[in-house]
């Protein structure tokens, strides 16, 4: 905002000093909480030795192991996925003026459920076997990850044919991603009733999330899809602040918003359909994330879209770290901790009536 002699008010400096200092000070907390989530564990490590260990500064082999090889790839994979999926939600939630418009009330996780359950059972995907932790791994990961995938890709390109021929409006997509979601439930309850001992359990390990599921390799394709995304969404701030206006608003200023919509609803659903796939489902950080940070930081997409990366970076990665540390040695998936979590807030903000 400037006025015509090239000067900006005080009031709209400190507006977006403070919306800025917000989101910096996220990104401190959330460095603190990788250092501490990187010492906690069965094995106690102090922050001090796990900087150490980072830094490849007087390294101790035991910890490199225990750092590098296990908990560090299972915290990254935490703060990517958190991260893509707050954001994807909140691009969702603006674009569809819908505060339930978020990647799982479109049925992608029944989507990716079902492509699990149909890779286990069709493609037979579902023998497992015990690793010497106690541990249980799918032997054909990359079918079922894949198979997830597709279903999730599937659900969004029916979402987005069907809101062609009905001019793109939010409130077809929603009603369309509703339904497409009972089918797929349906149709995973139909082959679970078919399914062995062996083929059922698969599916239900494959179901909870987890962030220890993912390697080198995914938590590399995560962060560049997420990185990519961000910065594709929060150049749009403007035209996504537009069409929360109002469609008529947005058209009247210039904006295409049929395209801008359907664009950012295929950016949203293909950053989840990755995650999902990866590491299973993991539901309301995508849903929970945006409003916590609207009620804080406001509508303003500009600082809602790397408050809500930063937000679900820290709700995924604290989550993480109490399903590791709540049962110790057993580890909870991360689904878990996050439904928990997720619910009672998300009951809190309808009570509320705030941005609800």
């Amino acid at each position: 905002m400037h006025l015509a002699d090239g000067h900006i008010p005080p009031e709209y400096s400190r507006y977006i000093g403070r919306k800025t200092a917000f989101i910096l000070a996220g990104l401190f907390l959330l460095a603190g909480l990788l250092i501490l989530s990187l010492s906690l564990g069965a094995v106690s490590i102090a922050p001090p030795d796990v900087l150490r260990t980072l830094s490849r500064v007087g390294t101790n082999q035991r910890f490199d192991l225990i750092i590098l090889g296990i908990r560090l790839p299972q915290a990254l994979a935490a703060v990517m996925a958190g991260a893509g999926l707050a954001v994807s939600g909140a691009v969702m939630q603006s674009i569809l003026r819908n505060p339930l418009g978020s990647p799982f009330t479109l049925g992608l996780s029944h989507a990716a459920a079902f492509g699990a359950a149909f890779a286990v059972i069709i493609l037979d995907s579902g023998v497992m076997t015990s690793a010497s932790v106690g541990a249980v791994h799918l032997t054909n990961r990359w079918l079922t990850t894949a198979c997830a995938f597709a279903f999730c890709l599937g659900d969004a390109a029916v979402i987005l044919a069907v809101s062609r021929f009905r001019s793109a409006t939010a409130e077809v997509m929603v009603l369309t991603g509703v339904a497409l979601g009972a089918l797929f439930t349906a149709g995973t309850l139909f082959l679970q009733y078919f399914a062995n001992d062996v083929q059922l359990a698969t599916m239900v390990f494959w179901t909870f999330g987890d962030a220890a599921r993912a390697g080198w390799s995914e938590i590399g394709i995560m962060a560049a899809l997420t990185l990519a995304l961000a910065v594709y969404f929060h150049s749009q701030s403007w035209n996504y602040n537009a069409i929360g206006a109002g469609d008529e608003t947005a058209k009247g200023l210039g904006i295409r918003v049929e395209r801008v919509r359907l664009i950012a609803m295929l950016g949203a659903t293909l950053l989840t359909a990755v995650i999902v796939a990866f590491l299973g489902v993991i539901g309301f950080v995508g849903l929970v994330c945006p409003h916590l940070m609207r009620l804080i930081i406001g509508d303003d997409m500009r600082f809602l879209i790397p408050a809500s990366l930063v937000c679900g970076s820290l709700l995924l990665l604290a989550s993480d770290t109490m399903a590791r540390l709540m049962l110790a040695p057993h580890v909870l998936p991360v689904s878990v901790i996050t439904a928990f979590l997720g619910v009672p807030v998300f009951l809190l903000l309808i009570v509320q009536g705030k941005n609800v």
